[in-house]
């Protein structure tokens, strides 16, 4: 390498370096951000780190012609990327998920039977079980990262914006218009006190405990409700996502 290929090497080095740091509050702003949503078990400095990847690989593809700004396109990247990690990370037990799937069925096919929102009791009766292993179900697969993260988080608050690109991302859909109003359609027409649950979850950004300061009930009676609204809009979803998974 001669010396103006070098020199200019080490320039595009700095140039980049610079943008690191001009950029990492950001990283650091959506990492904290997210960390709220996400169970206990996720250490903030890992998503920083993955963050940090998402902001790299947008120093390096980021193209102005294409309208959106750096930090708009960079926050999406950045987000992506902790949620890749969170996935990775993902160790809920298999049973949890399962149980959670079959809750969301049971929502399904009573709903369509009835044409009405499926109750409590109702699903536990068709499930068999009883009200407090229902209830149980739904406490444990609030830390589930498949139903918390995956499912209604990406889709719930800023997420519907924020696919990564998405030709291989298994959020790549939320982008499609048909899913986004479905998605909103779905949103509208809960039970009004998960409508409110998920609303100052994902809108307001209040905590649980906050929640229930709110309504006038426990953390825990929160977390059900949330997780049973996560679960009743997979359920109405569900046709929409299978379409577009055999698609």
């Amino acid at each position: 390498m001669n010396g103006v290929a070098m020199y200019s090497s080490v320039q595009a080095v700095g140039a980049v370096d610079a943008q690191i740091m001009q950029y990492a509050p950001l990283v650091k702003r959506i990492a904290y951000h997210l960390l709220n949503k996400l169970p206990d078990s996720v250490v903030v400095d890992d998503l920083i780190q993955a963050g940090m990847l998402g902001l790299l690989e947008s120093l390096k593809n980021y193209d102005a012609t294409q309208g959106a700004s750096f930090e708009t396109y960079a926050g999406i990247r950045i987000r992506g990327s902790m949620l890749d990690e969170v996935r990775r990370s993902d160790w809920t037990p298999r049973s949890v998920h399962k149980k959670s799937r079959s809750v969301a069925a049971a929502i399904k096919a009573i709903e369509d039977k009835t044409g009405q929102a499926a109750g409590a009791a109702e699903i536990a009766k068709y499930l068999d079980i009883s009200l407090d292993e229902y209830h149980q179900i739904l406490q444990d697969s609030v830390s589930s990262h498949f139903f918390s993260v995956e499912e209604l988080a990406q889709s719930g608050d800023h997420f519907l914006e924020e696919s990564v690109d998405a030709s291989s991302s298994p959020v790549a859909i939320l982008s499609e218009d048909g899913f986004r109003q479905a998605l909103i359609t779905a949103i509208a027409h809960l039970p009004e006190r998960e409508r409110l649950v998920v609303s100052l979850y994902y809108d307001e950004e209040l905590n649980l405990r906050e929640i229930g300061e709110v309504l006038g009930v426990s953390e825990s009676r929160v977390s059900q409700i949330s997780s049973q609204a996560m679960l009743r809009l997979r359920s109405r979803l569900a046709d929409w996502l299978e379409e577009n998974d055999n698609s």
